[in-house]
């Protein structure tokens, strides 16, 4: 029987959870732009494990090695595969671009093109697509969603019934490490945050690496990427709020239904916001370039040209701000 609508290859080979979540929105755009498309996906792990049971998602690809060119090897084999009607891409390295224009009918590879500063990335992204006649206008306005599996719906309310029970107050998640050094809130300021919750009644749980002899809260046991949504949608569920850095977890919880607290500090919460309270660290720093992150001087050592303790913005993120923020949700 012959397919029903085109073929459709998403290629976000970025290498982040948070890259992936903010391109689910047209993944769903094309989707129901383009009734019975075939969608294939081709992105990193663990990030691939939150589309392999996406309704939406046909199929689910990601690089097979480890090696120098495993994400341009991983196009070619996605190409040979099979022939794109529509090829949509966020990966702009390694000459992915141009092998995805020769080989399918039509391609659109630069979804960074002339990003206003103040603009969200992820709109940027539906912007484009809908300037391309990709997507529908209303599709412009959609938010990140993350389809949690049954199993991990259930596996999530199980573990956060048992941690939290009946409390006096909405559970809290602090995601206390984040991907790179220059996005971490500094550890006396954690810690302090998470003394004011649980003085309120708040329960205190955390996501990542805590210190065993003197935890801040309560650790949510590691589990795979859909059942840790289904562990944020259970905090939803509860009126909870997860706190953290601009980091996939956070954004992971958000695509979940969770209220966010977002702590931004070398990248732009106008840019990069998570759309819940997002807080921004010394908005006013001069060395902040919102549409060059990469360029900017503290990026890849957390080296602060403001701090040589660490990074100033991070730390300019008042717990005060940080609470009010968090009761407020």
């Amino acid at each position: 029987m012959p397919d029903r609508g085109p073929d459709i290859l998403v290629v976000d080979l970025l290498g982040g959870i948070g890259d992936l979540l903010i391109l689910l929105p047209a993944v769903h755009g094309l989707g129901r732009r383009h009734p019975g498309a075939r969608i294939r996906v081709l992105t990193h792990e663990p990030g691939a494990e939150l589309v392999r049971a996406d309704p939406a998602v046909t199929e689910v690809r990601t690089p097979r090695h480890g090696r120098p060119g495993a994400e341009r090897d991983a196009v070619v084999e996605a190409l040979a595969a099979r022939r794109p009607d529509l090829a949509v891409s966020t990966t702009r390295y390694d000459g992915i671009p141009e092998l995805l224009s020769a080989v399918a009918t039509r391609a659109v590879t630069d979804l960074w093109r002339r990003p206003p500063p103040d603009q969200p990335v992820g709109a940027r992204y539906l912007e484009i697509l809908h300037a391309e006649g990709l997507l529908d206008a209303a599709d412009r306005a959609a938010r990140p969603r993350v389809h949690v599996p049954p199993y991990a719906r259930a596996a999530g309310e199980r573990v956060v019934n048992w941690l939290v029970g009946d409390p006096p107050a909405p559970p809290v998640v602090l995601v206390t490490d984040a991907g790179m050094a220059v996005k971490r809130w500094p550890d006396p300021h954690w810690r302090r945050l998470a003394g004011e919750l649980a003085r309120r009644g708040h329960p205190v749980l955390t996501v990542g690496p805590v210190p065993a002899e003197d935890p801040l809260g309560v650790p949510l046991p590691r589990a795979d990427l859909p059942t840790l949504a289904g562990q944020f949608a259970a905090v939803a569920r509860r009126g909870g709020v997860v706190v953290g850095p601009d980091t996939g977890p956070v954004r992971l919880a958000a695509a979940a239904g969770a209220a966010t607290v977002a702590l931004f500090g070398p990248t732009d919460a106008r840019r990069y916001g998570i759309g819940g309270a997002d807080l921004q660290g010394l908005p006013g720093c001069g060395y902040r370039r919102p549409t060059a992150i990469t360029e900017q001087p503290c990026w890849w050592a957390a080296r602060c040209p403001l701090d040589p303790a660490g990074p100033a913005c991070m730390a300019a993120l008042d717990v005060d701000r940080v609470l009010a923020a968090v009761v407020a949700r």
